[in-house]
């Protein structure tokens, strides 16, 4: 196979030495030479099966590029490789290739565009080739002819998905700024302790705070006596000077010293 590819190349180069020989030095580059460099793409694209295609995209850049610069083809490999993907997906479009018609020349901004009429199998297309300003090949295109019924249907297809793509992105994002509610609740979930309450406070202050319990004397006659006796014992008299008419529990039972 790879004999067969330099084999083509080897051909293709003779054929162009043969064109440039009537050429004056002073251009290096004419429509005649970009005419056969396109049939020769054409003619190559179409007789290649895809085991060859295959076996050039699985070469190395360096590989090719070395193959056509000895057989002194006017472009690159990645612009050799970009025909070949560009040749594959017209076919898959509009059927094998049948013939084409005469060439027609556009020079835009230094830039060579040149564009024939091809008959496929399946419909017909039109193959351009875009040559920079030093006649190198850029890349090459195959359009398909459309009828207007066709154009209109795939207008009309962009469209809707264009339109409901637009629409199911707005949906979402409605549906993300609906959420945005629940953060701060979340958000305070999972950063703020719940505040203490009146019931959690201490009993024994609620017990300190209440007032203190008075006793009337004549419920407890004898802890007046006693009362009484260990006043008496302490100021160092007997229980006739003072009076004890009533008894008041302290807050706390503990005793304070002195």
């Amino acid at each position: 196979m790879k004999k067969k590819i330099s084999l083509l190349l080897c051909m293709i180069a003779a054929v162009l030495c043969f064109t440039a020989c009537g050429k004056t030095e002073s251009v290096p580059y004419d429509e005649e030479e970009m005419i056969q460099v396109a049939d020769f793409l054409i003619g190559y694209c179409a007789e290649a099966d895809e085991v060859a295609l295959e076996q050039w995209k699985e070469m190395s850049e360096f590989g090719i590029n070395l193959q056509l610069t000895e057989a002194g083809l006017p472009f690159e490999a990645e612009s050799f490789l970009g025909v070949l993907d560009s040749w594959q997906a017209g076919v898959e479009e509009c059927g094998n290739y049948i013939e084409h018609g005469d060439y027609g020349f556009k020079v835009t901004n230094g830039k060579t565009e040149i564009s024939a009429n091809a008959k496929f199998e399946n419909r017909d297309a039109v193959i351009s080739f875009m040559f920079d300003g030093e006649g190198k090949l850029e890349s090459m295109t195959v359009s398909a002819d459309m009828e207007t019924g066709e154009i209109l249907k795939n207008a009309g297809l962009n469209t809707v998905l264009g339109m409901g793509t637009v629409f199911a992105v707005l949906i979402l994002i409605a549906f993300i700024i609906s959420l945005f509610k629940f953060i701060p609740a979340i958000q305070a979930a999972f950063s703020k302790q719940p505040a203490k309450t009146a019931e959690d406070k201490p009993a024994a202050k609620t017990v300190s705070a209440a007032p203190a319990a008075e006793i009337p004397v004549s419920e407890d006659t004898e802890l007046i006596a006693v009362i009484s006796a260990a006043i008496a014992a302490a100021e160092g008299t007997s229980t006739d000077g003072f009076i004890v008419r009533s008894i008041r529990r302290r807050p706390s039972n503990k005793w304070n010293l002195k």
